[in-house]
C-alpha cells in the first residue's frame, strides 16, 4: 500500500481545518487516527483521507505526524507513540501551550519536532500559523512545515519564547475579532440597520482594514489618522472607544490568553 506522507493524531476541528487545505495540495497523502471511530470515519469520508485504527499503525504509514489533540491528552499520546517513532519521523504539534522540550522528553533522543499554532480561518484558506522548531529539527524540516501550512494561509516563524504570545494573538484571535464584528453590527442595528446588513458592513470593513494593514507599509496608527477627520464622525467614535478603554481591554485580553497558554504547560 502506498505510504501516506502525513498522519493526524486527532481529527477534531483544528485538524479538519488543516486537512481541508492540505487535501487540495497535489500529491499530499493524508491518514488519520481518532479515538472516536465514528468521528474518524466521518472525517475520512468528508475529506477522502485514510482512516487507521491505532497510533502505532499511523506511525508505520506516515513520515510526518501531526499531534492535533487537546493539551491534556498529549502525554498519553506520546506514551503510545514513542515505541513507534523512528529517525525518519517528523513530529508537528498543534497543541496549545505544549513546548517542544516537553514533547522531546517523551520521545527518543534526537526526535525532530516542529511546534505550530494555526487558527480556524484555515477553514477558508485565510489561516495564520506561527511555527517554531525544537532542538533537533532542521532548516529543511522548518521549510517543509511552512510549505504545508501555507496551504491554509500565511505562516510566521517565531522563537519558542514567543509561542504563547502567538497563541494569544492569532490562535485565539479569531474569537476576539468575531466579538468585535458582532458588537459593531449591534451598534449598526441600534442605529436603524437590519441585522444582516449591519453584519455585512462590519465584517467586510474588518476584512478590508486587515488587508490594508497587511499590504500597506504604514502603521495602523497612521492609517487611523488618515481616516479620521478632525471634528468628524470617526473622531467621535474613537473618543468613545478611548473613554471605555477598548484598546487597553483588548491588550489585556491577549495577555490573559498568553498567561493561560503558559499555565497549560504546567
Amino acid at each position: 500500500m502506498k505510504r501516506p506522507a502525513i498522519g493526524f493524531i486527532g481529527t477534531g476541528r483544528i485538524a479538519q481545518a488543516l486537512i481541508s487545505g492540505l487535501v487540495k495540495t497535489p500529491g499530499c497523502e493524508i491518514a488519520g487516527f481518532d479515538k472516536d471511530a465514528m468521528a474518524l470515519q466521518a472525517v475520512a469520508e468528508r475529506f477522502g483521507i485514510l482512516p487507521v485504527h491505532s497510533i502505532p499503525e499511523l506511525a508505520a504509514r506516515s513520515s510526518i505526524l501531526v499531534i492535533a489533540v487537546k493539551p491534556y491528552q498529549v502525554a498519553d499520546v506520546l506514551g503510545e507513540l514513542k515505541p513507534a517513532l523512528g529517525a525518519d519521523h517528523l513530529l508537528v504539534s498543534v497543541a496549545a501551550g505544549i513546548s517542544t522540550e516537553f514533547i522531546g522528553a517523551s520521545c527518543p533522543e534526537g526526535t525532530r519536532i516542529i511546534r505550530v499554532m494555526p487558527n480556524t480561518p484555515a477553514f477558508v484558506g485565510k489561516g495564520m500559523t506561527a511555527l517554531c522548531r525544537g532542538a533537533f529539527a532542521t532548516d529543511s524540516d522548518l521549510t517543509l512545515a511552512e510549505e504545508l501550512f501555507s496551504a491554509i494561509g500565511r505562516t510566521a516563524v517565531v522563537d519558542e519564547s514567543g509561542m504563547d504570545g502567538a497563541t494569544a494573538v492569532s490562535g485565539s484571535g479569531p474569537a476576539y475579532m468575531f466579538r468585535i464584528i458582532d458588537a459593531i453590527a449591534e451598534g449598526g442595528v441600534a442605529c436603524g440597520l437590519d441585522r444582516e446588513t449591519a453584519l455585512l458592513l462590519a465584517a467586510q470593513t474588518m476584512l478590508g482594514a486587515a488587508t490594508m494593514v497587511l499590504e500597506n507599509p504604514k502603521s495602523p496608527e497612521e492609517l487611523v489618522r488618515e481616516v479620521t477627520t478632525p471634528g468628524g464622525t470617526t473622531e467621535a467614535g474613537l473618543k468613545e472607544m478611548d473613554r471605555h478603554g477598548v484598546s487597553a481591554a483588548l491588550a489585556e485580553t491577549v495577555r490573559a490568553a498568553a498567561a493561560r497558554s503558559r499555565e497549560l504547560m504546567k
